[in-house]
């Protein structure tokens, strides 16, 4: 045996041992003994050998089922108070680029509500949190960076190299001398 603090069972030896046990009923006497006389062979107790099979080539889900969905609400009714909450933020940034906090537009939003050009939207207390809201912000690309970001300019090319003075000369021409 290794000198090392920690036995390592082989792979293989455990999907055997696991094989074995898959055909045996569940509180068989002969399940017990085989995990003992393998415990034996490896210098391991009995409940490591059950921990190891227990884990061994688990599967491990990379997200949640409802991972990219809000539990709390409907997402429609989590990207309009996500629009809210950013317009309110672009409308009080300052020429220095500071602006209201998240944590504070949801204090407004869940006190006094925000007056829009439908009514008066007023978040119930303790619906929003500022975790949240600044996941949504940025997922749906209502983040300051984004928001405050200039549109890319587009130069005007025209097809042939003339054309713009072209489209001039010939604006030019068309008029007549009255």
């Amino acid at each position: 045996m290794s000198s090392s603090r920690h036995k390592e069972i082989p792979a293989d030896s455990l999907l055997q041992l696991r094989q074995r046990l898959d055909h045996l009923p569940r509180k068989s006497p002969e399940r017990a003994r085989q995990v003992a006389e393998f415990a034996d062979l490896y210098g391991v107790s009995p409940t490591t050998v059950y921990r190891t099979l227990k884990n061994l080539r688990k599967p491990r889900l990379t997200h949640r089922a409802d991972h990219g969905k809000p539990r709390v609400l409907p997402m429609a009714e989590l990207e309009s108070y996500c629009a809210l909450i950013a317009a309110v933020k672009l409308r009080t940034t300052n020429r220095q680029g500071q602006h209201v906090s998240t944590k504070r537009v949801i204090e407004l939003l869940e006190e006094h509500g925000i007056e829009t050009p439908q009514g008066l939207v007023k978040a119930p207390k303790g619906l929003l949190h500022k975790s949240t809201v600044d996941a949504y912000l940025t997922q749906l690309h209502l983040d300051q960076p984004r928001l405050q970001r200039q549109p890319p300019a587009v130069r005007f090319q025209a097809e042939r190299s003339n054309d713009c003075w072209q489209l001039g000369c010939e604006v030019q021409r068309s008029r007549k001398p009255v």
